[in-house]
C-alpha cells in the first residue's frame, strides 16, 4: 500500500512539474515574443511595384527576414486605392502568415469612404516605419518654374490641369486635396495603379503635375526629369543628391499637414505570440535599423518606427484631419464621427 501511495505521489509531482513547464513556456512566449514561423510570410502590398509602399516594405521585409529567419514574400495586388489587396489580407487565414502594408491613413479611412468595413483601431495591429511627405512636382520640360506659377494656372484654368496620383484616398490624392482646401483650386484628377506609375506618367508627359510622395519622385528629381516646386511640410526638405525643396508655407502660410505614416498591418485574430514577437523585433531591430534610416535619408522620408499604442496615436494625428477633409469635400459616404473619428 505504501509503495502504491508513493508511486501516486511521485506521479502527481511529475504532472504538476510538467504543467508548470507548459505554463511557464506559454507565459514566456506571450511576454517575450518567441514565435518561430516555419514557412514563408506573405506581405500583400496593395499598390503597384516601385511605389512608396512597395519601396519601404521591401526594405523592412529584408530586416524582418534576418530577425525571423524565414523568407518574406512581397505580393503586389494593386487596385481600388489599395482596398483590393487589403481585403484579401482580411479574408486570409488568421495564422500570422499573411500581412499587408501601406499608409495608415488609407487603412483608417476605408470605412468612411465606403470601400471596406474595417476599423484601424479595433481590427488591426499596426507597425510603422517611416513618415512620408508630399511634393508638388512637374515635368521638367513644363513652363512651371515656381509653385505660385502653377497655382495661378490652376486658378485661370479650373478643372483643366491634370494631376497624376495613385487614385482616390492615395497619398497623392490627399496632398492635392489639401492644396485645394487651402487655395480653392480645381484640378483634373488622373489616377494610376500606384505612385510609381503616376510619377512615370509625369516624366513621359502624359500629365504635367503630380502630388505623390518625395520617396516616389526622388530618383526622377535627382535625374532632372521632374522639377519639384514645393514640399507639403512646414519646413524645407533637403533631398540627398538634389538640394533644398521649398516648403509650401512660403506660398500658403496657414498650410498644416504632418507626416503620412507608413508601415505593416496585421489583422486581429492571429496568434498573440506572433504579435508579441513583432513588438519585440520592432523595439530591438526596426527602431535602430540602419537600412531603414538610410532609405529615409536618401528618399526624403522621416525615420519614425513605432508599434502598439504609440503607432496608433501617430497614425491618428494624420488620418483624423484627412478623414474630415474627405467628408467635407464630398468624397466620403460615412461621417467620420460615426466610426470613432471626431471632428478636429
Amino acid at each position: 500500500m505504501k509503495k502504491s501511495c508513493g508511486f501516486l505521489l511521485i506521479l502527481v509531482i511529475l504532472l504538476l512539474a510538467a504543467a508548470g513547464t507548459v505554463f511557464a513556456g506559454a507565459a514566456k512566449q506571450e511576454a517575450g515574443g518567441d514565435w518561430k514561423p516555419n514557412k514563408p510570410i506573405h506581405i500583400i502590398v496593395p499598390w503597384g511595384a516601385g511605389g512608396s509602399t512597395d519601396q519601404v516594405t521591401r526594405v523592412t521585409a529584408a530586416e524582418l527576414e534576418k530577425a525571423l529567419g524565414v523568407r518574406i514574400v512581397i505580393d503586389n495586388q494593386p487596385g481600388a486605392s489599395g482596398s483590393t489587396g487589403t481585403k484579401n489580407c482580411m479574408d486570409a487565414v488568421k495564422d500570422g502568415y499573411t500581412w499587408t502594408a501601406g499608409a495608415a491613413v488609407d487603412l483608417a479611412t476605408y470605412q468612411t469612404t465606403g470601400m471596406l468595413q474595417t476599423n484601424i483601431k479595433n481590427d488591426w495591429d499596426i507597425f510603422l516605419t517611416v513618415g512620408n511627405v508630399g511634393v508638388i512636382g512637374v515635368n521638367a520640360d513644363s513652363k512651371y518654374q515656381t509653385f505660385d506659377q502653377l497655382l495661378a494656372d490652376f486658378k485661370a484654368n479650373p478643372g483643366q490641369i491634370g494631376v497624376a496620383t495613385a487614385g482616390n484616398t492615395s497619398s497623392g490624392h490627399v496632398n492635392i486635396e489639401m492644396v485645394r482646401k487651402y487655395t480653392g483650386i480645381e484640378y483634373k484628377h488622373v489616377t494610376y495603379d500606384g505612385g510609381n506609375p503616376a510619377v512615370t506618367a509625369v516624366v513621359a508627359g502624359e500629365v504635367l503635375v503630380t502630388s505623390q510622395l518625395a520617396v516616389e519622385q526622388a530618383n526622377m528629381i535627382r535625374g532632372g526629369k521632374i522639377r519639384p516646386l514645393a514640399v507639403l511640410t512646414e519646413t524645407d526638405l533637403d533631398l540627398d543628391g538634389y538640394g533644398k525643396i521649398p516648403s509650401v508655407k512660403q506660398w500658403i502660410p496657414d498650410f498644416k499637414l504632418g507626416p503620412n505614416y507608413f508601415g505593416i498591418f496585421i489583422p486581429k485574430g492571429v496568434p498573440q505570440e506572433a504579435i508579441s514577437t513583432l513588438n519585440k523585433i520592432w523595439a530591438e531591430k526596426i527602431m535602430t535599423s540602419q537600412e531603414i534610416q538610410k532609405y529615409a535619408r536618401e528618399n526624403g522620408a522621416v525615420f519614425a518606427p513605432s508599434a502598439g499604442v504609440t503607432a496608433q496615436d501617430k497614425a491618428y494625428e494624420f488620418y483624423q484631419p484627412v478623414a474630415w477633409l474627405y467628408y467635407e469635400g464630398g468624397k466620403a459616404v460615412v461621417s467620420p464621427d460615426t466610426v470613432g473619428i471626431p471632428r478636429p
